[in-house]
């Protein structure tokens, strides 16, 4: 009973990839883990209104390659690029001198990123939004750009009542356990007046092989 695994470590060999890339020696490696949590917390809590989805790290010999994914890379560079200055000086700072370089990649579709729809949920919730209805929302807006399917689990004190509960919301099919399917999975908090909401977000996405399969489809029973 109980026992979970995470969503994004069960596929991490296979359809997900590291957030940290780097490899270290025993003595480096603690170290450097508690480098990159600091580093993205800076980032995340600098970030706030940027919409970030992930943040990957990368290691040379003496230098950090911070690739920043966001749905509005506008605000993370800044005017005339001065925040991304900033925040190279901030990265390198923290990683101990060492030299730094940030690089941004745009979401095209947030609706289709779990991270940014179990955010964009909770400042629905902050802003005293009812629970069902952002959900229902970002459920719909998910299926009609294309998901297969979409669950969203939420849990604490919904609606400030005074016993803590979850809802589920589900669309489409999710097979949690086909490691060959692409699911996203992402995870927020949204800070209320009652106490923290978690919020719990699974994406299942079309697998390239089968969007490419759809186009040629057409084409070939029309050549016949």
């Amino acid at each position: 009973m109980g026992q979970k695994v995470n969503p994004i470590g069960f596929r991490l060999p296979l359809t997900r990839d590291w957030a940290s890339q780097w490899y270290a020696s025993d003595k480096e490696f603690a170290d450097f883990l508690h480098v990159d949590a600091r580093i993205r917390r800076t980032l995340k809590k600098k970030l706030k209104s940027a919409a970030v989805s992930r943040i990957v790290i990368e290691r040379a010999w003496n230098s950090v390659r911070v690739t920043i994914i966001t749905a509005r890379p506008g605000i993370v560079i800044g005017r005339k690029g001065s925040e991304i200055e900033n925040m190279t000086q901030e990265i390198s700072a923290l990683a101990g001198g060492k030299q730094a370089k940030v690089d941004i990649i745009e979401v095209k579709q947030p609706e289709l990123d779990a991270t940014l729809v179990a955010e964009s949920i909770a400042s629905q919730l902050e802003r005293r939004i009812g629970f069902r209805r952002a959900m229902k929302k970002a459920m719909q807006l998910a299926m009609d750009l294309g998901a297969e399917g979409i669950k969203i689990r939420v849990s604490g004190r919904l609606g400030g009542s005074e016993i803590a509960r979850t809802d589920i919301v589900r669309a489409g099919t999710i097979p949690l356990h086909t490691l060959r399917k692409k699911i996203d999975y992402g995870f927020a908090e949204a800070d209320t007046v009652a106490g923290k909401i978690g919020i719990k977000c699974w994406i299942c996405k079309k697998s390239e092989s089968s969007s490419s399969e759809s186009r040629s489809t057409p084409s070939s029973m029309s050549n016949a």
